[in-house]
């Protein structure tokens, strides 16, 4: 097995769980001292620091939200001065305020090592040439990837997002074997591929390291067809690090969770309890060893769940599975909870839709109602209705019998929908504004 860090990676538990409350109480020191917002959370629910000797007396922390992270704007969460401060990155701010999170000098060491971590257990090697599809800039993805592959020793070829004849020149040209973006964006490139009628014999590509966004296993089969790789899904978020927070081995069976920088606990999203190994519920997580802006007990909102058992590849880590969505994502139709990745699945299964869409959800009285739109594979484009309806029909039913409710189907021309070179959007709500 081909590790990059064997022996942080394969640490027996007992000696893992024993460095995590280590880096914990040191953390929570640091925060208490030097944060004032969680010197003054603490105090105002009764904590100090000295109380955090288990992780059970860890679980009477409050929890920190993405509200409190953009109260803060842009430096109040910072543990370390400025000058201490080599990057600073944000969040789009597409919801409200933006999230700024800094890193120290050491804090991008550790982010690299994290994710050498993440590209070695993808199957990425020194001899590799990387071609990084992410965006480059306040965004955490370009530059978070960019420094892991360097740490590797592989070559990095930063063409960042978009431009996506572009994207492919380069593939052919500098012969990249290894594709780092979001999901959505490794279905586009491979629909071109097949636009342009590009042979895959001209392409080198053999691995691609995705995430940023959901993803079912029926899209890790498309793009693997689509793009001739093997595919890994990765996991993180700009609050607590960036990319590298959890990621998939070769096993492709879960993502090990890198416990010897981060907690991760899954709690009721409703009651805030915590959940048992298995469950699904939302993901909290706990810096261990950041320096810039540590957090403890962060709501990601991100719906997954803890996979105990071990991991025939000999890592130790904890894994969570992939991401269902996320708890401010999901729809619920008619009392019925809905993720986008649940209706992507059965779209991706069927052979007569290609495997992009959009759910619109609107009010009609007091009744929430969805409607799927969804690309009609060529093959299957016809201008009779009754063969249209039919299959309307079929896919309606196919979501009834898998999620349990009604929506409309609406079948669109191939290459219609939307596509983006970031995270793509799913969900049109448009109830707010009737």
């Amino acid at each position: 097995m081909n590790y990059w860090n064997k022996a942080a990676e394969t640490m027996p538990r007992e000696a893992l769980e024993k460095l995590q409350l280590d880096r914990l109480q040191k953390t929570a020191q640091l925060v208490y001292q030097k944060v004032p917002f969680y010197r003054d959370l603490w105090s105002q629910n009764g904590i100090l620091p000295e109380d955090i000797k288990t992780f059970k007396d860890f679980e009477k922390l409050p929890f920190t939200t993405k509200t409190d992270m953009q109260a803060s704007y842009p430096y109040k969460m910072f543990a370390v001065p400025m000058e201490e401060i080599i990057r600073i990155h944000a969040s789009s701010g597409t919801t409200g305020q933006p999230t700024v999170v800094g890193y120290t000098r050491q804090d991008v060491e550790t982010w690299a090592e994290l994710i050498a971590r993440l590209l070695t257990a993808g199957g990425v090697t020194k001899k590799d040439i990387v071609q990084v599809s992410f965006g480059y800039g306040l965004f955490t993805g370009g530059f978070g990837l960019h420094y892991g592959i360097e740490k590797i020793g592989a070559a990095v070829i930063p063409v960042s997002s978009g431009n996506t004849d572009r994207q492919l020149q380069i593939m052919r040209e500098f012969g990249s074997t290894a594709i780092i973006c979001t999901p959505s964006y490794a279905v586009y490139l491979g629909e071109v591929i097949e636009e342009r009628n590009i042979s895959r014999k001209s392409l080198s590509l053999r691995v691609g390291c995705f995430g940023a966004e959901p993803w079912t296993e029926a899209m890790r089969v498309e793009i693997e067809k689509r793009l001739n790789v093997s595919a890994t899904d990765n996991y993180g978020l700009s609050e607590v690090m960036g990319p590298g927070v959890s990621y998939e081995c070769g096993e492709k069976h879960g993502m090990h969770i890198n416990e010897d920088s981060f907690i991760a606990e899954i709690i009721d999203p409703q009651t805030g309890q915590h959940l048992p190994d298995g469950e699904y519920g939302e993901l909290v997580i706990t810096t261990l060893n950041k320096e810039g802006i540590p957090v403890i007990r962060y709501r990601t909102r991100d719906i997954t769940a803890l996979i105990p058992e071990p991991c025939p590849c000999g890592r130790t880590f904890m894994r969570m599975t992939k991401p269902r969505g996320r708890s401010d994502d999901m729809l619920i139709i008619r009392g019925v909870n809905v993720f986008p990745s649940q209706v992507e699945t059965i779209l991706v299964e069927m052979e007569e839709t290609e495997p992009q869409y959009q759910l619109v959800v609107r009010r009609e009285g007091a009744l929430d109602t969805l409607e799927i739109k969804t690309e009609l594979n060529e093959k299957y484009f016809s201008d009779e209705m009754r063969v249209m309806h039919q299959l309307e029909e079929k896919i309606k039913m196919r979501v009834r019998n898998a999620l349990g409710i009604t929506a409309k189907i609406t079948l669109v021309e191939p290459k219609t929908l939307e596509r983006s070179t970031g995270k793509a959007k799913r969900v049109l709500d448009l109830r707010e504004y009737l």
